[in-house]
């Protein structure tokens, strides 16, 4: 735990101040379902052609991904050349496991910095934490603007998780750690945040209540009416509009939210993953 918040307040001199126009940013969370044989005609190898359609499409200038395996994110790394990505496996803190990758529009942004770590009392390696069924992580970057219309380059930080489907003191104690990480990374200066993933718990349930205390859920703070179904977990079942909201992206007061969209886009009668992905527009204050 030390060495990881040693972490932390080595890079806290990186962050620079920032000023405001209107240019906005597109981020979107996107589960893409981890490539499991099981899965028959919802294999990966069906899907990942149509996710990569889906995310060419819609352009997003940042881009959180949950329970991609190693190929999976390289495959999307070669498949969307202006984009770069951060991110490690779960399970070793390198290749093996799921990432939590964040990727991002390489022309228009500069990484400056990132890291990981485990959503556990012992963040700085590979852990399980609480009462989690298996290593969950968060995985953040500090992205710069490359070429600024006003010569002022500025800095935001993005976050992404994917919280444990079976504990429910593990999500409520992780999302309290994150709150806490981005507190530690605001302290000499605050700057924009961008928090996003599956949380594996919907807007009732204490985890999100108690990261609505704290941030702003994109969904109710977008200035237009949000668009799309509310869920955002289909489980691939076509037809049957979602029920279960357990996807989100949160932001501070230093963004404002534009616009809000679940995206249902389909192929032939099915959804490219078990998840629908979240869009947002966010713009500086």
């Amino acid at each position: 735990m030390k060495s990881y918040y040693l972490l932390i307040t080595a890079i806290l001199f990186l962050t620079g101040s920032t000023n405001s126009y209107s240019q906005t940013i597109k981020a979107m969370t996107y589960n893409i379902r981890y490539d499991n044989p099981g899965d028959g005609v919802h294999n990966w190898d069906h899907r990942k052609e149509h996710v990569v359609a889906l995310l060419d499409f819609h352009e997003p200038d940042v881009l959180g991904i949950q329970e991609g395996l190693h190929h999976q994110v390289t495959y999307l790394d070669e498949a969307l050349p202006h984009m770069k990505y951060v991110g490690i496996g779960r399970d070793d803190g390198h290749q093996k496991g799921e990432y939590t990758a964040i990727f991002y529009n390489s022309d228009r942004f500069e990484l400056v910095m990132d890291s990981t770590f485990w959503l556990s009392p012992n963040p700085d390696r590979p852990s399980v934490g609480w009462d989690a069924s298996m290593e969950r992580i968060c995985t953040y970057a500090l992205l710069q603007e490359r070429n600024p219309t006003n010569g002022t380059k500025r800095r935001f930080w993005v976050l992404n998780a994917h919280l444990d489907h079976r504990g429910p003191e593990s999500r409520l104690q992780a999302l309290k750690l994150i709150w806490e990480t981005i507190e530690q990374l605001n302290k000499s200066v605050t700057l924009p945040v961008i928090l996003m993933g599956d949380f594996n718990a919907e807007p009732q349930e204490d985890p999100i209540t108690f990261i609505s205390q704290q941030m702003n859920d994109s969904r109710s703070a977008s200035i237009k009416p949000a668009y799309g179904p509310e869920g955002t977990f289909t489980g691939f079942v076509y037809k049957v509009s979602p029920k279960r909201r357990i996807d989100y992206i949160f932001t501070n007061v230093e963004f404002r939210v534009n616009k809000y969209a679940v995206i249902g886009d389909t192929y032939d009668n099915f959804y490219p993953s078990d998840h629908l992905p979240i869009l947002v527009e966010l713009a500086w204050k």
